[in-house]
């Protein structure tokens, strides 16, 4: 795909401005909107929660029926269940139709996905007169949701990008394990792969030798296309900000300092950090190139000798927006301002705080799990010490903030680290 494509056509953004200079008549403030969020156990639910409603939007959320999230105990929402995309994908699009219809403001309503599954879901179904999706619809959904054309645009921009391929086949594994040798790391190149009318789950292999990649590939099965790629062993970072009509705005980053699994998961704590000039180029041209608005998050991987690779693009929240939120920086309540009106200047005037650490509680704990379980693959040589990640887990600062946690809302952050804890639990005896 050319990267003239990934631009909205110039029907499309007549289209956009049809339906959006109505609102703009009526009014900018967010308290004049009800939201509709989901899905209401992505990570990023409950920051993202409060964000709104502390902007003065009244929020309403969809969630998979019979899946436990701490945002069902808030006491800012109302959760309408609907059928999980992972058991009916049709049934799903049906459901979440019907519960757009149920709410029903005094005006405009606006429909936010906060994960990947919900941004194409909700890109799907047709929106309801008077309600406006705050997320990528058409060429920019296509982005968002396929690593391919991610690593592609991100290589054409100026990054470091690890040596790539789409494979399909068992064959095509096989030949890229042979030209590029030992460790490699296959994921799923679709965000949301769907077959047999479902939303499938794909796991990521890493693989140091022959006999791990044969394994990988009888449990793959070929039932969805990988993202084939040389492994990089380094330190996870993140880039974020909002994508405008005058470029980005409301710069900040962060630097993993723990994943809760070190084979490759979310952090279970991270630290802010500034944004340097030469990943400010690279990511500017990303965002401009692809025209993309809205918030974003650009997730980088620093290896040994420092330098910096491209890993992907989320274009929803992502898992560590409590770190934002500390700095003031108030991504989710400025997205839903863009969406009403791309003339907004929100984050505009914002600066980062670099230095400030941001835990999530149940996923430390894991991380001590795992950690003392060990590693899976051989390729992962540099594993953590259990008793040296034990004291950097209790060493605690004043300073430090807690992901999910809000003094009116503490149902919330209890439900979170008891479900953090028994999902991965049950997972890890699966």
């Amino acid at each position: 795909m050319r990267l003239a494509s990934f631009h909205l056509s110039t029907r499309e953004l007549a289209v956009a401005r049809e339906r959006t200079s109505p609102l703009q008549a009526v009014s900018t403030r967010t308290d004049s909107f009800d939201v509709l969020v989901g899905f209401a156990d992505a990570e990023s639910a409950p920051e993202v929660v409060w964000s709104l409603v502390d902007a003065g939007a009244r929020v309403t959320a969809f969630a998979r029926r019979g899946v436990a999230s701490p945002l069902r105990h808030s006491r800012h929402v109302v959760c309408h269940d609907i059928t999980p995309p992972e058991k009916d994908i049709h049934a799903a699009r049906m459901d979440l139709q019907h519960v757009q219809s149920l709410v029903r403001g005094r005006g405009t309503a606006v429909l936010f996905p906060l994960d990947d599954t919900a941004l194409w879901l909700c890109e799907g179904i047709e929106l309801d007169p008077q309600r406006i999706l705050a997320g990528p619809r058409g060429a920019h959904a296509s982005l968002a949701l396929d690593k391919g054309l991610q690593v592609e645009l991100a290589r054409e921009c100026g990054f470091n990008v690890p040596d790539s391929v789409v494979v399909r086949t068992a064959a095509e594994a096989s030949e890229f394990a042979a030209a590029h040798g030992f460790p490699i790391i296959f994921k799923s190149s679709q965000c949301v792969a769907v077959s047999e009318g479902r939303r499938q789950r794909c796991p990521t292999w890493i693989c140091a030798n022959e006999p791990e990649l044969a394994r990988a590939v009888a449990q793959w099965g070929e039932r969805a296309p990988l993202l084939a790629q040389r492994y990089i062993v380094g330190t996870g970072e993140g880039v974020f900000g909002l994508g405008a009509i005058d470029g980005v705005r409301a710069w900040s980053a962060h630097r993993r300092l723990r994943m809760m699994n070190p084979q490759g998961s979310g952090s279970s704590a991270c630290v802010s950090a500034s944004v340097s000039p030469e990943l400010k180029r690279a990511v500017s041209a990303f965002i401009e190139r692809s025209g993309w608005r809205g918030l974003f998050m650009i997730e980088l991987l620093r290896d040994a000798a420092g330098k910096v690779w491209f890993v992907e693009l989320n274009g929803r929240p992502w898992g560590s927006m409590a770190l934002a939120r500390r700095q003031g920086l108030e991504y989710p309540a400025w997205h839903l301002s863009l969406a009403l009106d791309e003339r907004s200047s929100v984050g505009r005037a914002t600066t980062s705080m670099p230095g400030l650490v941001c835990r999530h509680v149940g996923r430390e704990l894991m991380h001590l799990l795992f950690v003392l379980r060990g590693p899976k693959s051989k390729a992962l040589g540099q594993w953590p010490s259990f008793w040296k990640s034990l004291l950097a887990v209790m060493a605690i600062r004043p300073r430090d903030g807690i992901y999910n946690w809000r003094r009116s809302d503490p149902s919330v952050f209890v439900a979170d680290v008891c479900y953090t804890l028994q999902k991965n639990l049950f997972k890890a005896r699966a």
